[in-house]
């Protein structure tokens, strides 16, 4: 069932174009005449009209995007507007804008996801549903390569960090256009890339939104590239005697891990509630002259998994990027992180825009690793502390970070909740006025995991229903975002919802309050484990 009863009817009345259907499908169908006649630098490619319960499909997308959407039921009638924005001679952007019929004077505009070429549809459903006009684009390329950033700064210049700009300026100038009225508030949602992006946009374009969703960031990027190129060098590729398989991982490694730490929070369950807490020792796992080999792993093995739990530091001695976090060995990226071949955003990364397509990848060494450190193209590091400006003029930035999460390390979040706490000279509850980080025990990367991470950071469950209960800002961050921004009422925790084999229709596993950082999690010691009323943050 679709309830929009706390977007919907609080805050202001929907602005009710579509009375009667056919004005609005009017409006729609003459709309592409009017962009092209009015915002500059565009190509518009159509305007149309799309009702309720189409499923789309994206037959023009690059083939590679396929792995991401190949087709996204409309969850609202709107008004489907395909463009391309020029961004210079050499470069340009493909948007879609989404313009529901029941608009509530919301904007939105949405992230992407690895090297970035792909649009977010299932989060243009999910806001348009919700009744912002919503914008997604391809980031300035097109699929999940890097190669189109090859001698092409431009291209990188629209990933680094003017796409997500372009988006806002442009998006919101066709809302006003097809509405007849500017928005009302401004919001962003992404995560990984998209939640790297949306720090971009409150450390570098702070007017742009006034509520920014920022999950998993990508933040610290050039550093994040060789941490994942490192991983491979510290495992080597399946024949090499430090390789661990994916079975090793899951039933081995992992289950050790949980031997050792599961049970530090109090509750047995397979989720480590904080990581931190974990002082992994993989020595354990050395085979014994008397051990099943199949049980143990060899002293190479056992250096290898050390490495992956311990910071990368670079040649200055610097610390680099954070380690591994125990427990986020997973099914869901053992293969893309741990599977013998480097992952393909950190290698697209040094071919084709630190160093050159013929690269060696195979040599890659700390050297390289701190050159892209220095090299850091129009600042994609996105590291920076001031967050002055985006404070002044009353931003809110949610952000919330998987603890098992094995491509962005959780840590990562917490180096940089510190630097802004330096650069600002903030204590923490300062910083709650217009950051609030929430850590996401058990989840993955942006989603899936043991833990409970549905939070509404996107469409819930299989079915992409949405109901009272899910919208309700106790447990969906979005919806927890619009209320600290137009009601001025912070989130103090999170309810994540963990379903039963993560499907909605088969009902609800357990749930679990996830706490503001710097605050942690903790069982009260005698409750249900799986009631979140029997957990505490402190």
């Amino acid at each position: 069932m679709l309830s929009l009863s706390y977007l919907a009817l609080t805050l202001w009345t929907q602005i009710s174009f579509g009375e009667p259907l056919s004005l609005f499908e009017a409006t729609c169908n003459n709309f592409a005449t009017q962009v092209a006649n009015s915002v500059a630098d565009t190509t518009i490619f159509f305007a149309d009209t799309v009702p309720t319960g189409t499923n789309l499909t994206f037959p023009d997308q690059d083939p590679s995007c396929a792995s991401t959407t190949t087709s996204q039921v409309v969850l609202a009638d709107m008004c489907r507007v395909a463009l391309n924005v020029s961004t210079s001679a050499q470069s340009g952007i493909t948007m879609e804008v989404w313009l529901p019929r029941n608009w509530t004077g919301r904007f939105l505009s949405t992230g992407n996801g690895g090297l970035g070429g792909c649009i977010q549809y299932v989060d243009l459903a999910y806001a348009t549903a919700l009744g912002f006009a919503t914008v997604g684009s391809n980031n300035g390329h097109n699929g999940t390569s890097g190669a189109s950033f090859y001698h092409n700064p431009e291209v990188l210049a629209d990933f680094a960090y003017r796409s997500i700009h372009t988006n806002s300026v442009v998006g919101k100038e066709i809302t006003k256009m097809f509405y007849g009225a500017p928005h009302n508030t401004a919001y962003y949602l992404g995560c990984s890339t998209g939640g790297r992006q949306g720090f971009k946009s409150m450390q570098d374009f702070p007017d742009d939104f006034d509520g920014i969703l920022a999950g998993s960031p990508g933040i610290n990027w050039n550093s994040l590239m060789s941490w994942e190129d490192y991983i491979y060098s510290v495992l080597g590729n399946a024949s090499s005697p430090t390789f661990i398989s994916n079975d090793q991982w899951l039933g081995l490694v992992h289950q050790n891990i949980l031997k050792q730490c599961d049970f530090i929070d109090g509750v047995v369950d397979g989720i480590i509630e904080d990581p931190n807490l974990c002082d992994y020792k993989p020595e354990e796992l050395i085979c014994s002259p008397s051990s099943n080999t199949s049980d143990c792993l060899t002293a190479e093995q056992v250096r290898a998994l050390r490495l992956v739990f311990s910071p990368l530091y670079n040649s200055n001695g610097k610390l680099m990027y954070p380690r591994q976090q125990p427990g986020s060995e997973n099914a869901n990226y053992i293969g893309e992180m741990y599977g013998g071949e480097l992952i393909q955003f950190s290698a697209d990364w040094f071919r084709y825009a630190v160093y050159n397509p013929s690269f060696d990848l195979s040599t890659l060494n700390v050297s390289d690793w701190t050159h892209a450190q220095e090299l850091n193209p129009f600042n994609i590091e996105t590291w920076n502390g001031n967050l002055s400006a985006f404070r002044s003029r009353g931003g809110k930035m949610l952000t919330y970070q998987g603890q098992a999460d094995m491509i962005v390390s959780p840590i990562n979040m917490e180096l940089y909740y510190a630097h802004v706490e330096r650069t600002m000279s903030l204590r923490p509850d300062e910083l709650d006025d217009f950051l609030r980080f929430f850590r996401i025990s058990g989840m993955s990367h942006c989603a899936e995991g043991p833990g409970a991470w549905e939070i509404g950071q996107t469409l819930p469950g299989a079915s992409g229903e949405l109901s009272e209960e899910t919208l309700s800002p106790e447990r969906n961050v979005l919806t927890a975002l619009v209320k600290w921004v137009e009601e001025g009422v912070a989130p103090n925790t999170i309810l994540g919802t963990k379903y039963v084999n993560d499907t909605e229709e088969l009902g609800v596993q357990f749930s679990r309050r996830h706490c503001r950082y710097p605050l942690r999690n903790t069982y009260n010691g005698t409750g249900d484990s799986i009631d979140p009323d029997s957990w505490f943050c402190q």
